[in-house]
């Protein structure tokens, strides 16, 4: 209960700091921070699941399927990209939980908005929360979530403290040698969010014209959530292709949001996010 209290508590913080911050600047008024509206990645997002459990992935994969087929998976799109519908909350466990033959285990990673946030009543919700809810409804299962850690994600589905990992996760090769995937149900990007007055990147038209403009800069600061593509991006990966900026510190947060107050802070040059979250996180921050 503590745990789960100061996470609601952490989260009800961040987003008030920022509305703080939003105040400082220009009264109020007017846009605090913009995305450089160029796609630097392209990436899939997919389910993970244990190395070999071969089954609940071809379960997954026949449901996504017939969601998709019957409307079902459009229609939650529709709710969490475009407002229409009425979006339901799922209670959160706080506590490890063995896996039993009833239950689906996620594990997840909020905030993340749209495809996991938690709002103000303590609930979760976003688009692979009612996926897993709707599966589990489906095949008659006990829906179990956990918010924990990124990275801690795979660590927990590599040891059985659960079945499935549903957090906008990117499929990579070096990912799919460790752990298997669902097909991939959604296309992604990493985008730049930096101060509504920076104007450096205006004449860019291409991923390559950005990444030329982050090449010339000098000792700039760039935030990112950690263990995301867009850790890898910035200090460069090998595996995934990235050669990375040595011009650029990075910095590494928890959370996007975390981030965020820190670029309106003016600590942070820009942060690196996927699309979908960096579009939910700059429309609340600039209304």
């Amino acid at each position: 209960m503590k745990k789960f209290i100061f996470e609601i508590t952490a989260i009800i913080l961040i987003f008030a700091f920022i509305l703080t911050l939003s105040s400082c600047f220009e009264g109020g008024e007017g846009e605090l921070v913009k995305i450089i509206d160029i796609k630097l990645t392209d990436e899939q997002y997919a389910f993970v699941v244990k190395d070999g459990n071969t089954a609940l992935v071809e379960q997954m994969n026949a449901f996504m399927a017939e969601i998709k087929a019957d409307g079902t998976f459009d229609a939650l799109v529709a709710k969490y990209f475009e407002g229409v519908g009425t979006k339901v909350g799922y209670p959160i466990t706080t506590t490890d939980v063995e896996n039993t033959e009833n239950r689906l285990v996620v594990v997840t990673n909020c905030p993340f908005e749209p495809f996991e946030y938690m709002e103000s009543d303590g609930k979760i919700y976003g688009l692979d929360i009612e996926i897993a809810a709707t599966f589990a409804e489906y095949y008659g299962l006990e829906l179990v979530i956990k918010n924990i850690g990124f990275d801690e994600i795979f660590v927990q589905i590599e040891a059985g403290y659960a079945d499935i990992g549903m957090a906008g996760i990117t499929v990579s090769e070096d990912r799919e040698a460790v752990y298997d995937f669902t097909e991939p149900y959604f296309e992604a990007s990493q985008k730049l969010i930096v101060a509504a007055d920076n104007t450096d990147f205006d004449g860019c038209e291409t991923a390559e014209d950005v990444i030329a403009v982050l090449a010339s800069l000098k000792g700039k600061s760039i935030g990112y959530q950690s263990a995301t593509t867009g850790s890898m991006f910035i200090n460069g990966d090998e595996d995934w292709g990235y050669d990375g900026f040595a011009n650029i510190k990075s910095k590494s947060y928890a959370n996007a949001q975390v981030a965020i107050s820190d670029l309106l802070n003016g600590n942070l040059y820009a942060v690196i996010l996927d699309e979908a979250p960096a579009e939910a996180i700059v429309d609340a921050v600039n209304n």
